[in-house]
C-alpha cells in the first residue's frame, strides 16, 4: 500500500492581536526576488481600520478585490498574475487576507507566478511544474477552511475544480479572531456549516482514518458548540471556536475527502453560481438519507438559529440546467468514490445526479 504524503502548513500564528506580527513574519522573505510583496484584501476592508494596519512597504502592490457574488476564476489569476509581472517583475511572496475566496486567490496567484500559461491547464491534482512564491494567509471569516487546504479552487470556461498540490498549501497563516468580519447571522451560518459538512462527509466515507477523524471530531466538537449549546451564537469566545474549527475541519478533510454535498455544490456553483457555503447548505437539508446524523444535527442548528434557506429552486430549471449541473458533479469522481465506495460507478450515475438536483 502506498500512504499519501500530506503538505501541512509551515507555520501558523494563534492568538488575539496576533496579525500585528505580519510585517516581522514576512520580513526575512523580502530579501526573496524583486523584494515586495503582493497583497490580495478583501473589498470589505476597503476604508476601514484594517486598511491602515497591513503594514505594507511602499513598493507593494494591494489589490482590494470584490468576491461578492463572484467567486474566482482562472480568467481573473491569468489577469492578475500578467499585470503583477509586467509591473515590478516577480515578488517576494503574496498575502491573501479575507474569506475562503481571497484564500483561493492568494494561492492560485502564488502559483501561477511562476508557471507559465493560462491557469487552466493546472486544475487538477498534481498538475503544477513548479513551486509558487512564498504565500501566507490571514482568514477574516471562519469556515472554509482554504486557510490550510491544498486546493485553490478557481472556476474556468469548462469546469470548477482547484489548482491541487503540496506547493498550494500557505506556507504561514495567522489566526487573530479580532479580523473576523462582521457579518449577517445568515452568512455566519453558511461559513461555519462549510466546516461542519467538511467534517461530516470527511467521517462518512471510506477514506477516513484516524488521523482524519482526530480533526474531523474535535472540529465537530466545537461547531456543536458555536452553533447548538447554550451560550451559541456569534460571540468573542466562539469566534475563537470557530475560526479553530474551520482549521481542523479542513485537515480533516484534506487527509480524508469530501463527498456528496461538495459534488453537488460543485456543479450548482459551477453553472448558477451560487456561493459555495449557500450551495452546500442548500442541498445538506435534501441529503438526510446519505448523512442521516449530520442531517439531524444540521436542521437542529437551523432551527434553532431561525435560518431560512431557499427551497424549490428545482421548479425554476429545465433540464438542460440540471443536466450541465449533473454533469460537473459527475466529473469528481474522488468524491462519489469516497462517499458510495469501489462500486461508486453503479450508484452515482448521471440520472441518480439529477434526481438529487431535482431535490432542490
Amino acid at each position: 500500500m502506498t500512504h499519501k504524503n500530506f503538505k501541512n502548513i509551515d507555520k501558523v500564528t494563534y492568538g488575539r492581536g496576533s496579525f500585528s506580527q505580519l510585517a516581522q513574519t514576512v520580513e526575512p522573505i523580502r530579501s526573496l526576488n524583486k523584494g515586495y510583496f503582493v497583497y490580495i484584501v478583501d473589498n470589505y476592508f476597503k476604508g476601514k481600520t484594517l486598511e491602515n494596519n497591513l503594514q505594507n512597504k511602499s513598493k507593494d502592490l494591494v489589490y482590494f478585490i470584490d468576491v461578492d457574488p463572484h467567486e474566482p476564476t482562472t480568467e481573473q489569476i491569468d489577469t492578475l498574475r500578467d499585470e503583477i509581472l509586467k509591473l515590478q517583475g516577480l515578488p517576494s511572496g503574496v498575502i491573501g487576507i479575507g474569506g475562503g475566496s481571497i484564500m483561493d486567490i492568494a494561492k492560485a496567484l502564488s502559483l501561477m507566478l511562476t508557471n507559465e500559461g493560462s491557469s487552466t491547464l493546472y486544475q487538477g491534482l498534481n498538475l503544477i511544474k513548479k513551486p509558487g512564491v512564498y504565500h501566507l494567509g490571514v482568514p477574516t471569516i471562519s469556515g472554509t477552511g482554504a486557510e490550510v487546504s491544498m486546493t485553490a479552487v478557481l472556476t474556468g470556461p469548462e469546469k470548477k475544480l482547484g489548482l491541487k498540490c503540496d506547493w498550494t498549501v500557505f506556507n504561514q497563516v495567522i489566526l487573530d479572531p479580532e479580523l473576523i468580519a462582521s457579518v449577517p447571522t445568515d452568512w455566519w451560518f453558511y461559513t461555519g456549516m462549510d466546516t461542519y459538512i467538511h467534517c461530516i462527509e470527511s467521517h462518512y466515507g471510506i477514506k477516513n482514518n484516524a488521523f482524519s477523524l482526530a480533526y474531523g471530531n474535535q472540529a465537530l466538537q466545537l461547531c456543536r458548540e458555536v452553533y447548538l449549546n447554550e451560550n451559541s451564537g456569534q460571540t468573542t469566545d466562539n469566534d475563537d471556536k470557530l475560526m479553530v474549527a474551520s482549521l481542523m475541519g479542513g485537515l480533516s478533510l484534506t487527509y480524508s475527502e469530501v463527498g456528496v454535498c461538495h459534488a453537488l455544490s460543485y456543479g450548482l456553483s459551477k453553472i448558477l453560481g451560487t456561493r459555495h457555503c449557500l450551495a452546500n447548505c442548500i442541498i445538506f437539508q435534501h441529503l438526510q438519507d446519505i448523512y442521516p446524523i449530520g442531517h439531524a444535527e444540521f436542521m437542529q442548528m437551523i432551527n434553532k438559529h431561525k435560518i431560512e434557506l431557499p427551497k424549490n429552486l428545482s421548479k425554476q430549471w429545465d433540464d438542460e440546467t440540471i443536466s450541465k449541473m449533473a454533469l460537473v458533479s459527475y466529473n469528481l469522481p474522488f468524491m462519489w468514490h469516497h462517499a458510495f465506495g469501489d462500486n461508486y460507478k453503479e450508484i452515482a450515475t448521471i440520472d441518480y445526479i439529477k434526481e438529487l438536483f431535482k431535490r432542490l
